[in-house]
Parts: C-alpha cells; structure tokens; sequence
C-alpha cells in the first residue's frame, strides 16, 4: 500500500471512533443561599439536588430538634434561600398544692344539726414538669406545656359528721334485722333502737348480701380498687361468740377473702351449711352494663382462718340463652333444697349436685333497645311447692311480642309447664317475695305473697311502685304502702324481706322495705308504717 493509502485508512478510523463518541454536556449549576447560626453561606450546587445536601456541602449538621424551610428533603430546580432553624427545649419543675376537699356524712345516731369532725384536712402536693420551646433562641411556645405530672402527696379530705337523728319511736322487732347502710352492715336487735355496725369496711357494694342459716356468717361482695375488676366475694363471721380461729383476733368480725371476683348475680349458701358457697361470674367488659356474663354455676368450700378449695364447676360457662350477656340468676327455695334459675327467655331448677338444667317455663325476652336486659323476678312458696313469676305477655298494642308493655304475676306450680295467671299488668319489676309459713285456724298453715305494682302498668319501666300483699291464691289483694298521697317506691330487685314470725306488740307479720333510700316497717295486715333511718343511705335488708 502507498504512503498516501495509509494516510487515507487512518483518517477513515479516527473519523469512525468519532461518530461513535456522544458529546460531553455541562451540568448546570445553581446558586444557594443558606442562613444558618446568624451567617450566610453561599454555595453552588447541581439542579436536582436536595436541601439535605446543600447543608452537607455547607458542613451545617441539622440536631434532633432542629428544622429547615424549606424541609430538608424539598429537591432543589432553581436558586433558592434556605433557612436552618437550631430549635432547643427546656423543662421546668413546679410543685402545686392540691387542696382538700370537704365531706359531710350524714348519721342518724348523732341528734339533728349536731356536728362532729371526724378528720382534719390536710392539702396535697403535686410536681408538674413544663416544657418550653426555643427556635434559634426566641421562645416560640404560647405557654409552657406540661408534659408529666407526679402526685407527691396526696391530698387528705376534710370529713365532718352531721346528726340526722329523728325522733323514730322504736318498734320492738323479732329475730335480727340486717340493713346495708353506705357500704357498712348493720344489725337490729330486740328493738330498732338497738343496732350496731357488724361490717364498717365501707365499700360493700350490695350485689351480694346473704346470712347463713345459724346467722353466723354472712357473704358478701365487696367493690374493687383494681382496674379491670369489677368487685370481690368475702365472708365474714358475726356470731356473738369468740372465733378463736380468726385471723385476724383483734377484732370481733373475721374477714374471709374467697378469692372470687367478678360475681354480679348470684352467691350464696349451700344447704346447711355455713362453710360451703355456690356462686356464678362474669367477665369484665370495657362497654355497657360492664360485663359478659358466663351463666356458670361453681361451689367451693372455706374455713375461718382463710384457706378455701378450688372451685368445683357444677355448670361450665354457656351462652345463656336469648339476651345471655347479661346473666342467669338463681335462687334457693326457703329451706335450701331446691334452686331455681331466671333468664331472659326462660325460668326452671338446677340440680345442684349434677347441674342438670330443666327448664319450666318460656319467657318473652323483652327488648330494652338499650345496654341492659330485663330478668323475670322469681319466688318461692316457703313450701316450695309453687314458683311465683312475673310473666312477660303479649298485648294487641305491642308492636311485637318483645316490645310488649304487659307483665303478668303468676304461679307455676310444681311439677307443671305452664302458669297460673294470679295478677294482670303488675308491671316488669313486681318482684314478688314470700311470706314465712303462717298458721290459721284449725291448725292450717298458709302464706302471703308480696309484690311490688306500677302505678302505671303501661310504663312500667320509668313508673314508680306501691307494695302489694295478697294470699297466695291472688285473693284478698291489698295496697299497703305507701300512701295515696306519698310518691312511690322506686323499684329494686331486693326491695325488702318479710319478718321472720309475728311482731311481738301486733302479733302481726311485717315488711321491711326500703324507701327513698330509708328503712320502714310496714304491717303486712293493716299498711301500718313506722320508719326507722332516716339518713337516706341504706340499700339492702335481709331478716333472719
């Protein structure tokens, strides 16, 4: 090949390597301004670059609480300013005194207007720490802002007692006589000018209240400081001799924890004897009424010094049936040997020794449309022969059977499946409540039945009461109490209790209800009344 061949093969390769090569651009620059720590740093960085870093390439590092504008991930297209705040915090501790309350008590064993200091106030201590917010040195914050608050003392009520005391005329009562009185027990004796506290630990919350048979014991639920729990199941000892055996030996009433909780509807004695317990529980719900009920049945034995057995299951946790959420009660006839059951949709007996349910007799389930359901009241004939109900019936009006305003009393006698209609339209909270076995002429034995009637059937929900004593048959009807002229009872489940024989002055038996939060004796034969609190407190009675 010629000189002048080589010359024209090369050119040819160098201009092919440069066809091949893509030209070189320039990235663009732009122009940042950053302030920053009373300076400013001016700075060139590629388009597309973040704020981020832009204070990088300035050697700014951005602490825990500092911030910029724009944020630090805002993407750089144009010059622009940036601003880096240095943001600090401070706290402040300041103690604030929390001031007593006062509280007056009520009792009726000081005279009328007498008062009495039962404890001095004393004022409490809190710390609260404030936080304050500086941007670059300029507090920002409209107000300090507490961020904890610690309670360093806390703060001791003031609690005077003020006498009620009214000039009551004592009755002369038979057998003992229990009331719960703001969260204490209290027991009459002899005469209802002879009482005295047997409980003073003054948070007994009422569910449960049940004596023993020799009048020993009594059982009861108490409320619960611990979150998440709604009460707690004890036994106490109030016999009128020394129990050697109490723990705790300083004091006239020993104290059993049970170590049961939860218990809403149901606990009780066992037949004969004053050791052994059936109850039923529930299971704390955040929601209305609080509960889930789990419809069980268990039993469990203790002994004074506090050891109890684990728990025997007679009925494991069921559903319960239509409404069952709210729970199955159950109640002992007057000699503990048979027990009943009461459910929204349905009443019947237990077997307590198998757990054999035998239901006797459907119930309309009411619609409340709210967070409670309604449970038929029950009572046994002291004979135990015969189940007095209040039947939940079918009215024309109703726009359905569930919504209907009727509410019979009925009597479902042993061994039969259906009732028998006694009283029309008492209302859904009769809750009857049987006399003792009473003697009659000739030798004959026989009963009463006392219930409570709405003084307005339709409405019976929201109506107020009147006491109702009639024979066991529904004959011989009576109001009793209280009068024409007086508002009604409100109603409650354990709205009273019969004496336990005749009075010793009347020779006649007597109801102690409780009304307008006091306790009254009233005649079961003429509605005689005689009142016996008078500080608006109480809230059970039982009679033994």
């Amino acid at each position: 090949m010629s000189h002048v061949g080589v010359l024209l093969t090369a050119l040819a390769v160098i201009l092919s390597f440069s066809a091949c090569a893509s030209p070189q651009a320039t990235q663009q620059m732009i122009d940042v301004d950053i302030t920053a720590d009373g300076r400013t740093f001016n700075i060139q960085m590629p388009v597309g670059s973040t704020v981020q870093q832009a204070l990088d390439q300035a050697g700014l590092r951005l602490n825990a609480l500092d911030r910029t504008e724009p944020p630090a991930y805002t993407v750089l297209s144009e010059a622009a300013n940036i601003r880096l705040i240095r943001v600090t915090e401070e706290f402040d501790v300041e103690q604030v005194v929390l001031p007593y309350e006062r509280r007056t008590l009520r009792n009726e064993s000081l005279p009328v207007e007498k008062e009495v200091l039962i404890q001095s106030g004393k004022n409490g201590l809190q710390e609260i720490t404030y936080r304050r917010v500086f941007e670059d040195g300029v507090e920002v914050s409209s107000q300090p802002i507490p961020v904890n608050s610690v309670i360093l003392e806390e703060p001791l009520p003031e609690i005077r007692m003020i006498g009620v005391q009214a000039p009551f005329a004592p009755v002369k009562i038979v057998g003992q006589l229990y009331y719960l009185r703001d969260g204490n027990l209290w027991r009459i004796q002899e005469s209802t000018s002879n009482r005295r506290a047997v409980i003073t630990t003054g948070d007994m919350d009422g569910r449960i209240l049940s004596i023993s048979s020799d009048g020993d014991w009594v059982l009861f639920t108490r409320r619960s400081t611990v979150e998440g729990k709604i009460n707690e199941l004890w036994a106490a000892y109030i016999g009128e001799t020394d129990l050697t055996t109490a723990p705790l030996t300083d004091r006239e009433t020993a104290l059993v924890d049970l170590g049961v909780d939860n218990v809403v509807h149901f606990a009780d004695w066992a037949p004969g004897s004053n050791t052994k317990i059936f109850f039923s529980t529930v299971e704390p719900r955040p929601t209305a009424p609080g509960w889930q009920a789990n419809n069980d049945l268990q039993s469990l034995t203790f002994s004074p010094n506090g050891w109890t057995t684990r728990w025997t299951t007679i009925i494991e946790a069921n559903s319960g049936g239509v409404y069952g959420w709210w729970g199955t009660q159950y109640f002992w006839d007057a000699d503990y040997r048979q027990l009943a059951y009461a459910r929204p949709d349905s009443i019947g007996v237990v077997d307590y020794k198998t757990g054999v349910i035998t239901k006797t007799l459907d119930i309309i389930p009411f619609q409340t449309f709210s967070d409670w359901a309604w449970v038929a009241g029950i009572a046994w004939g002291p004979d135990g022969k015969a189940i007095y109900v209040v039947e939940h019936t079918a009215v024309n009006s109703a726009v359905s059977a569930e919504e209907s305003p009727g509410f019979d009393l009925s009597a479902l006698l042993s061994g039969s499946n259906s009732a028998l209609r006694l009283v029309s339209q008492t209302g859904m909270f009769a809750y009857p409540l049987a006399s003792p076995l009473q003697e009659q002429g000739a030798g004959d034995v026989d009963y009463q039945i006392a219930y409570l009637q709405a003084q307005y059937p339709e409405q019976s929900q929201t109506s107020r009461y009147r006491l109702v004593v009639m024979d066991r048959d529904g004959s011989n009807r009576r109001t009793l109490f209280p009068p024409d002229d007086r508002p009604g009872l409100e109603p409650q489940q354990f709205w009273g209790a019969w004496s336990p024989a005749p009075m010793p002055e009347s020779e006649s038996y007597y109801i102690a209800i409780i009304y307008q939060g006091n306790l009254w004796l009233v005649n079961a034969q003429t509605g005689e009344a005689a009142q016996v609190t008078g500080d608006g407190l109480t809230t059970r009675v039982v009679w033994r």
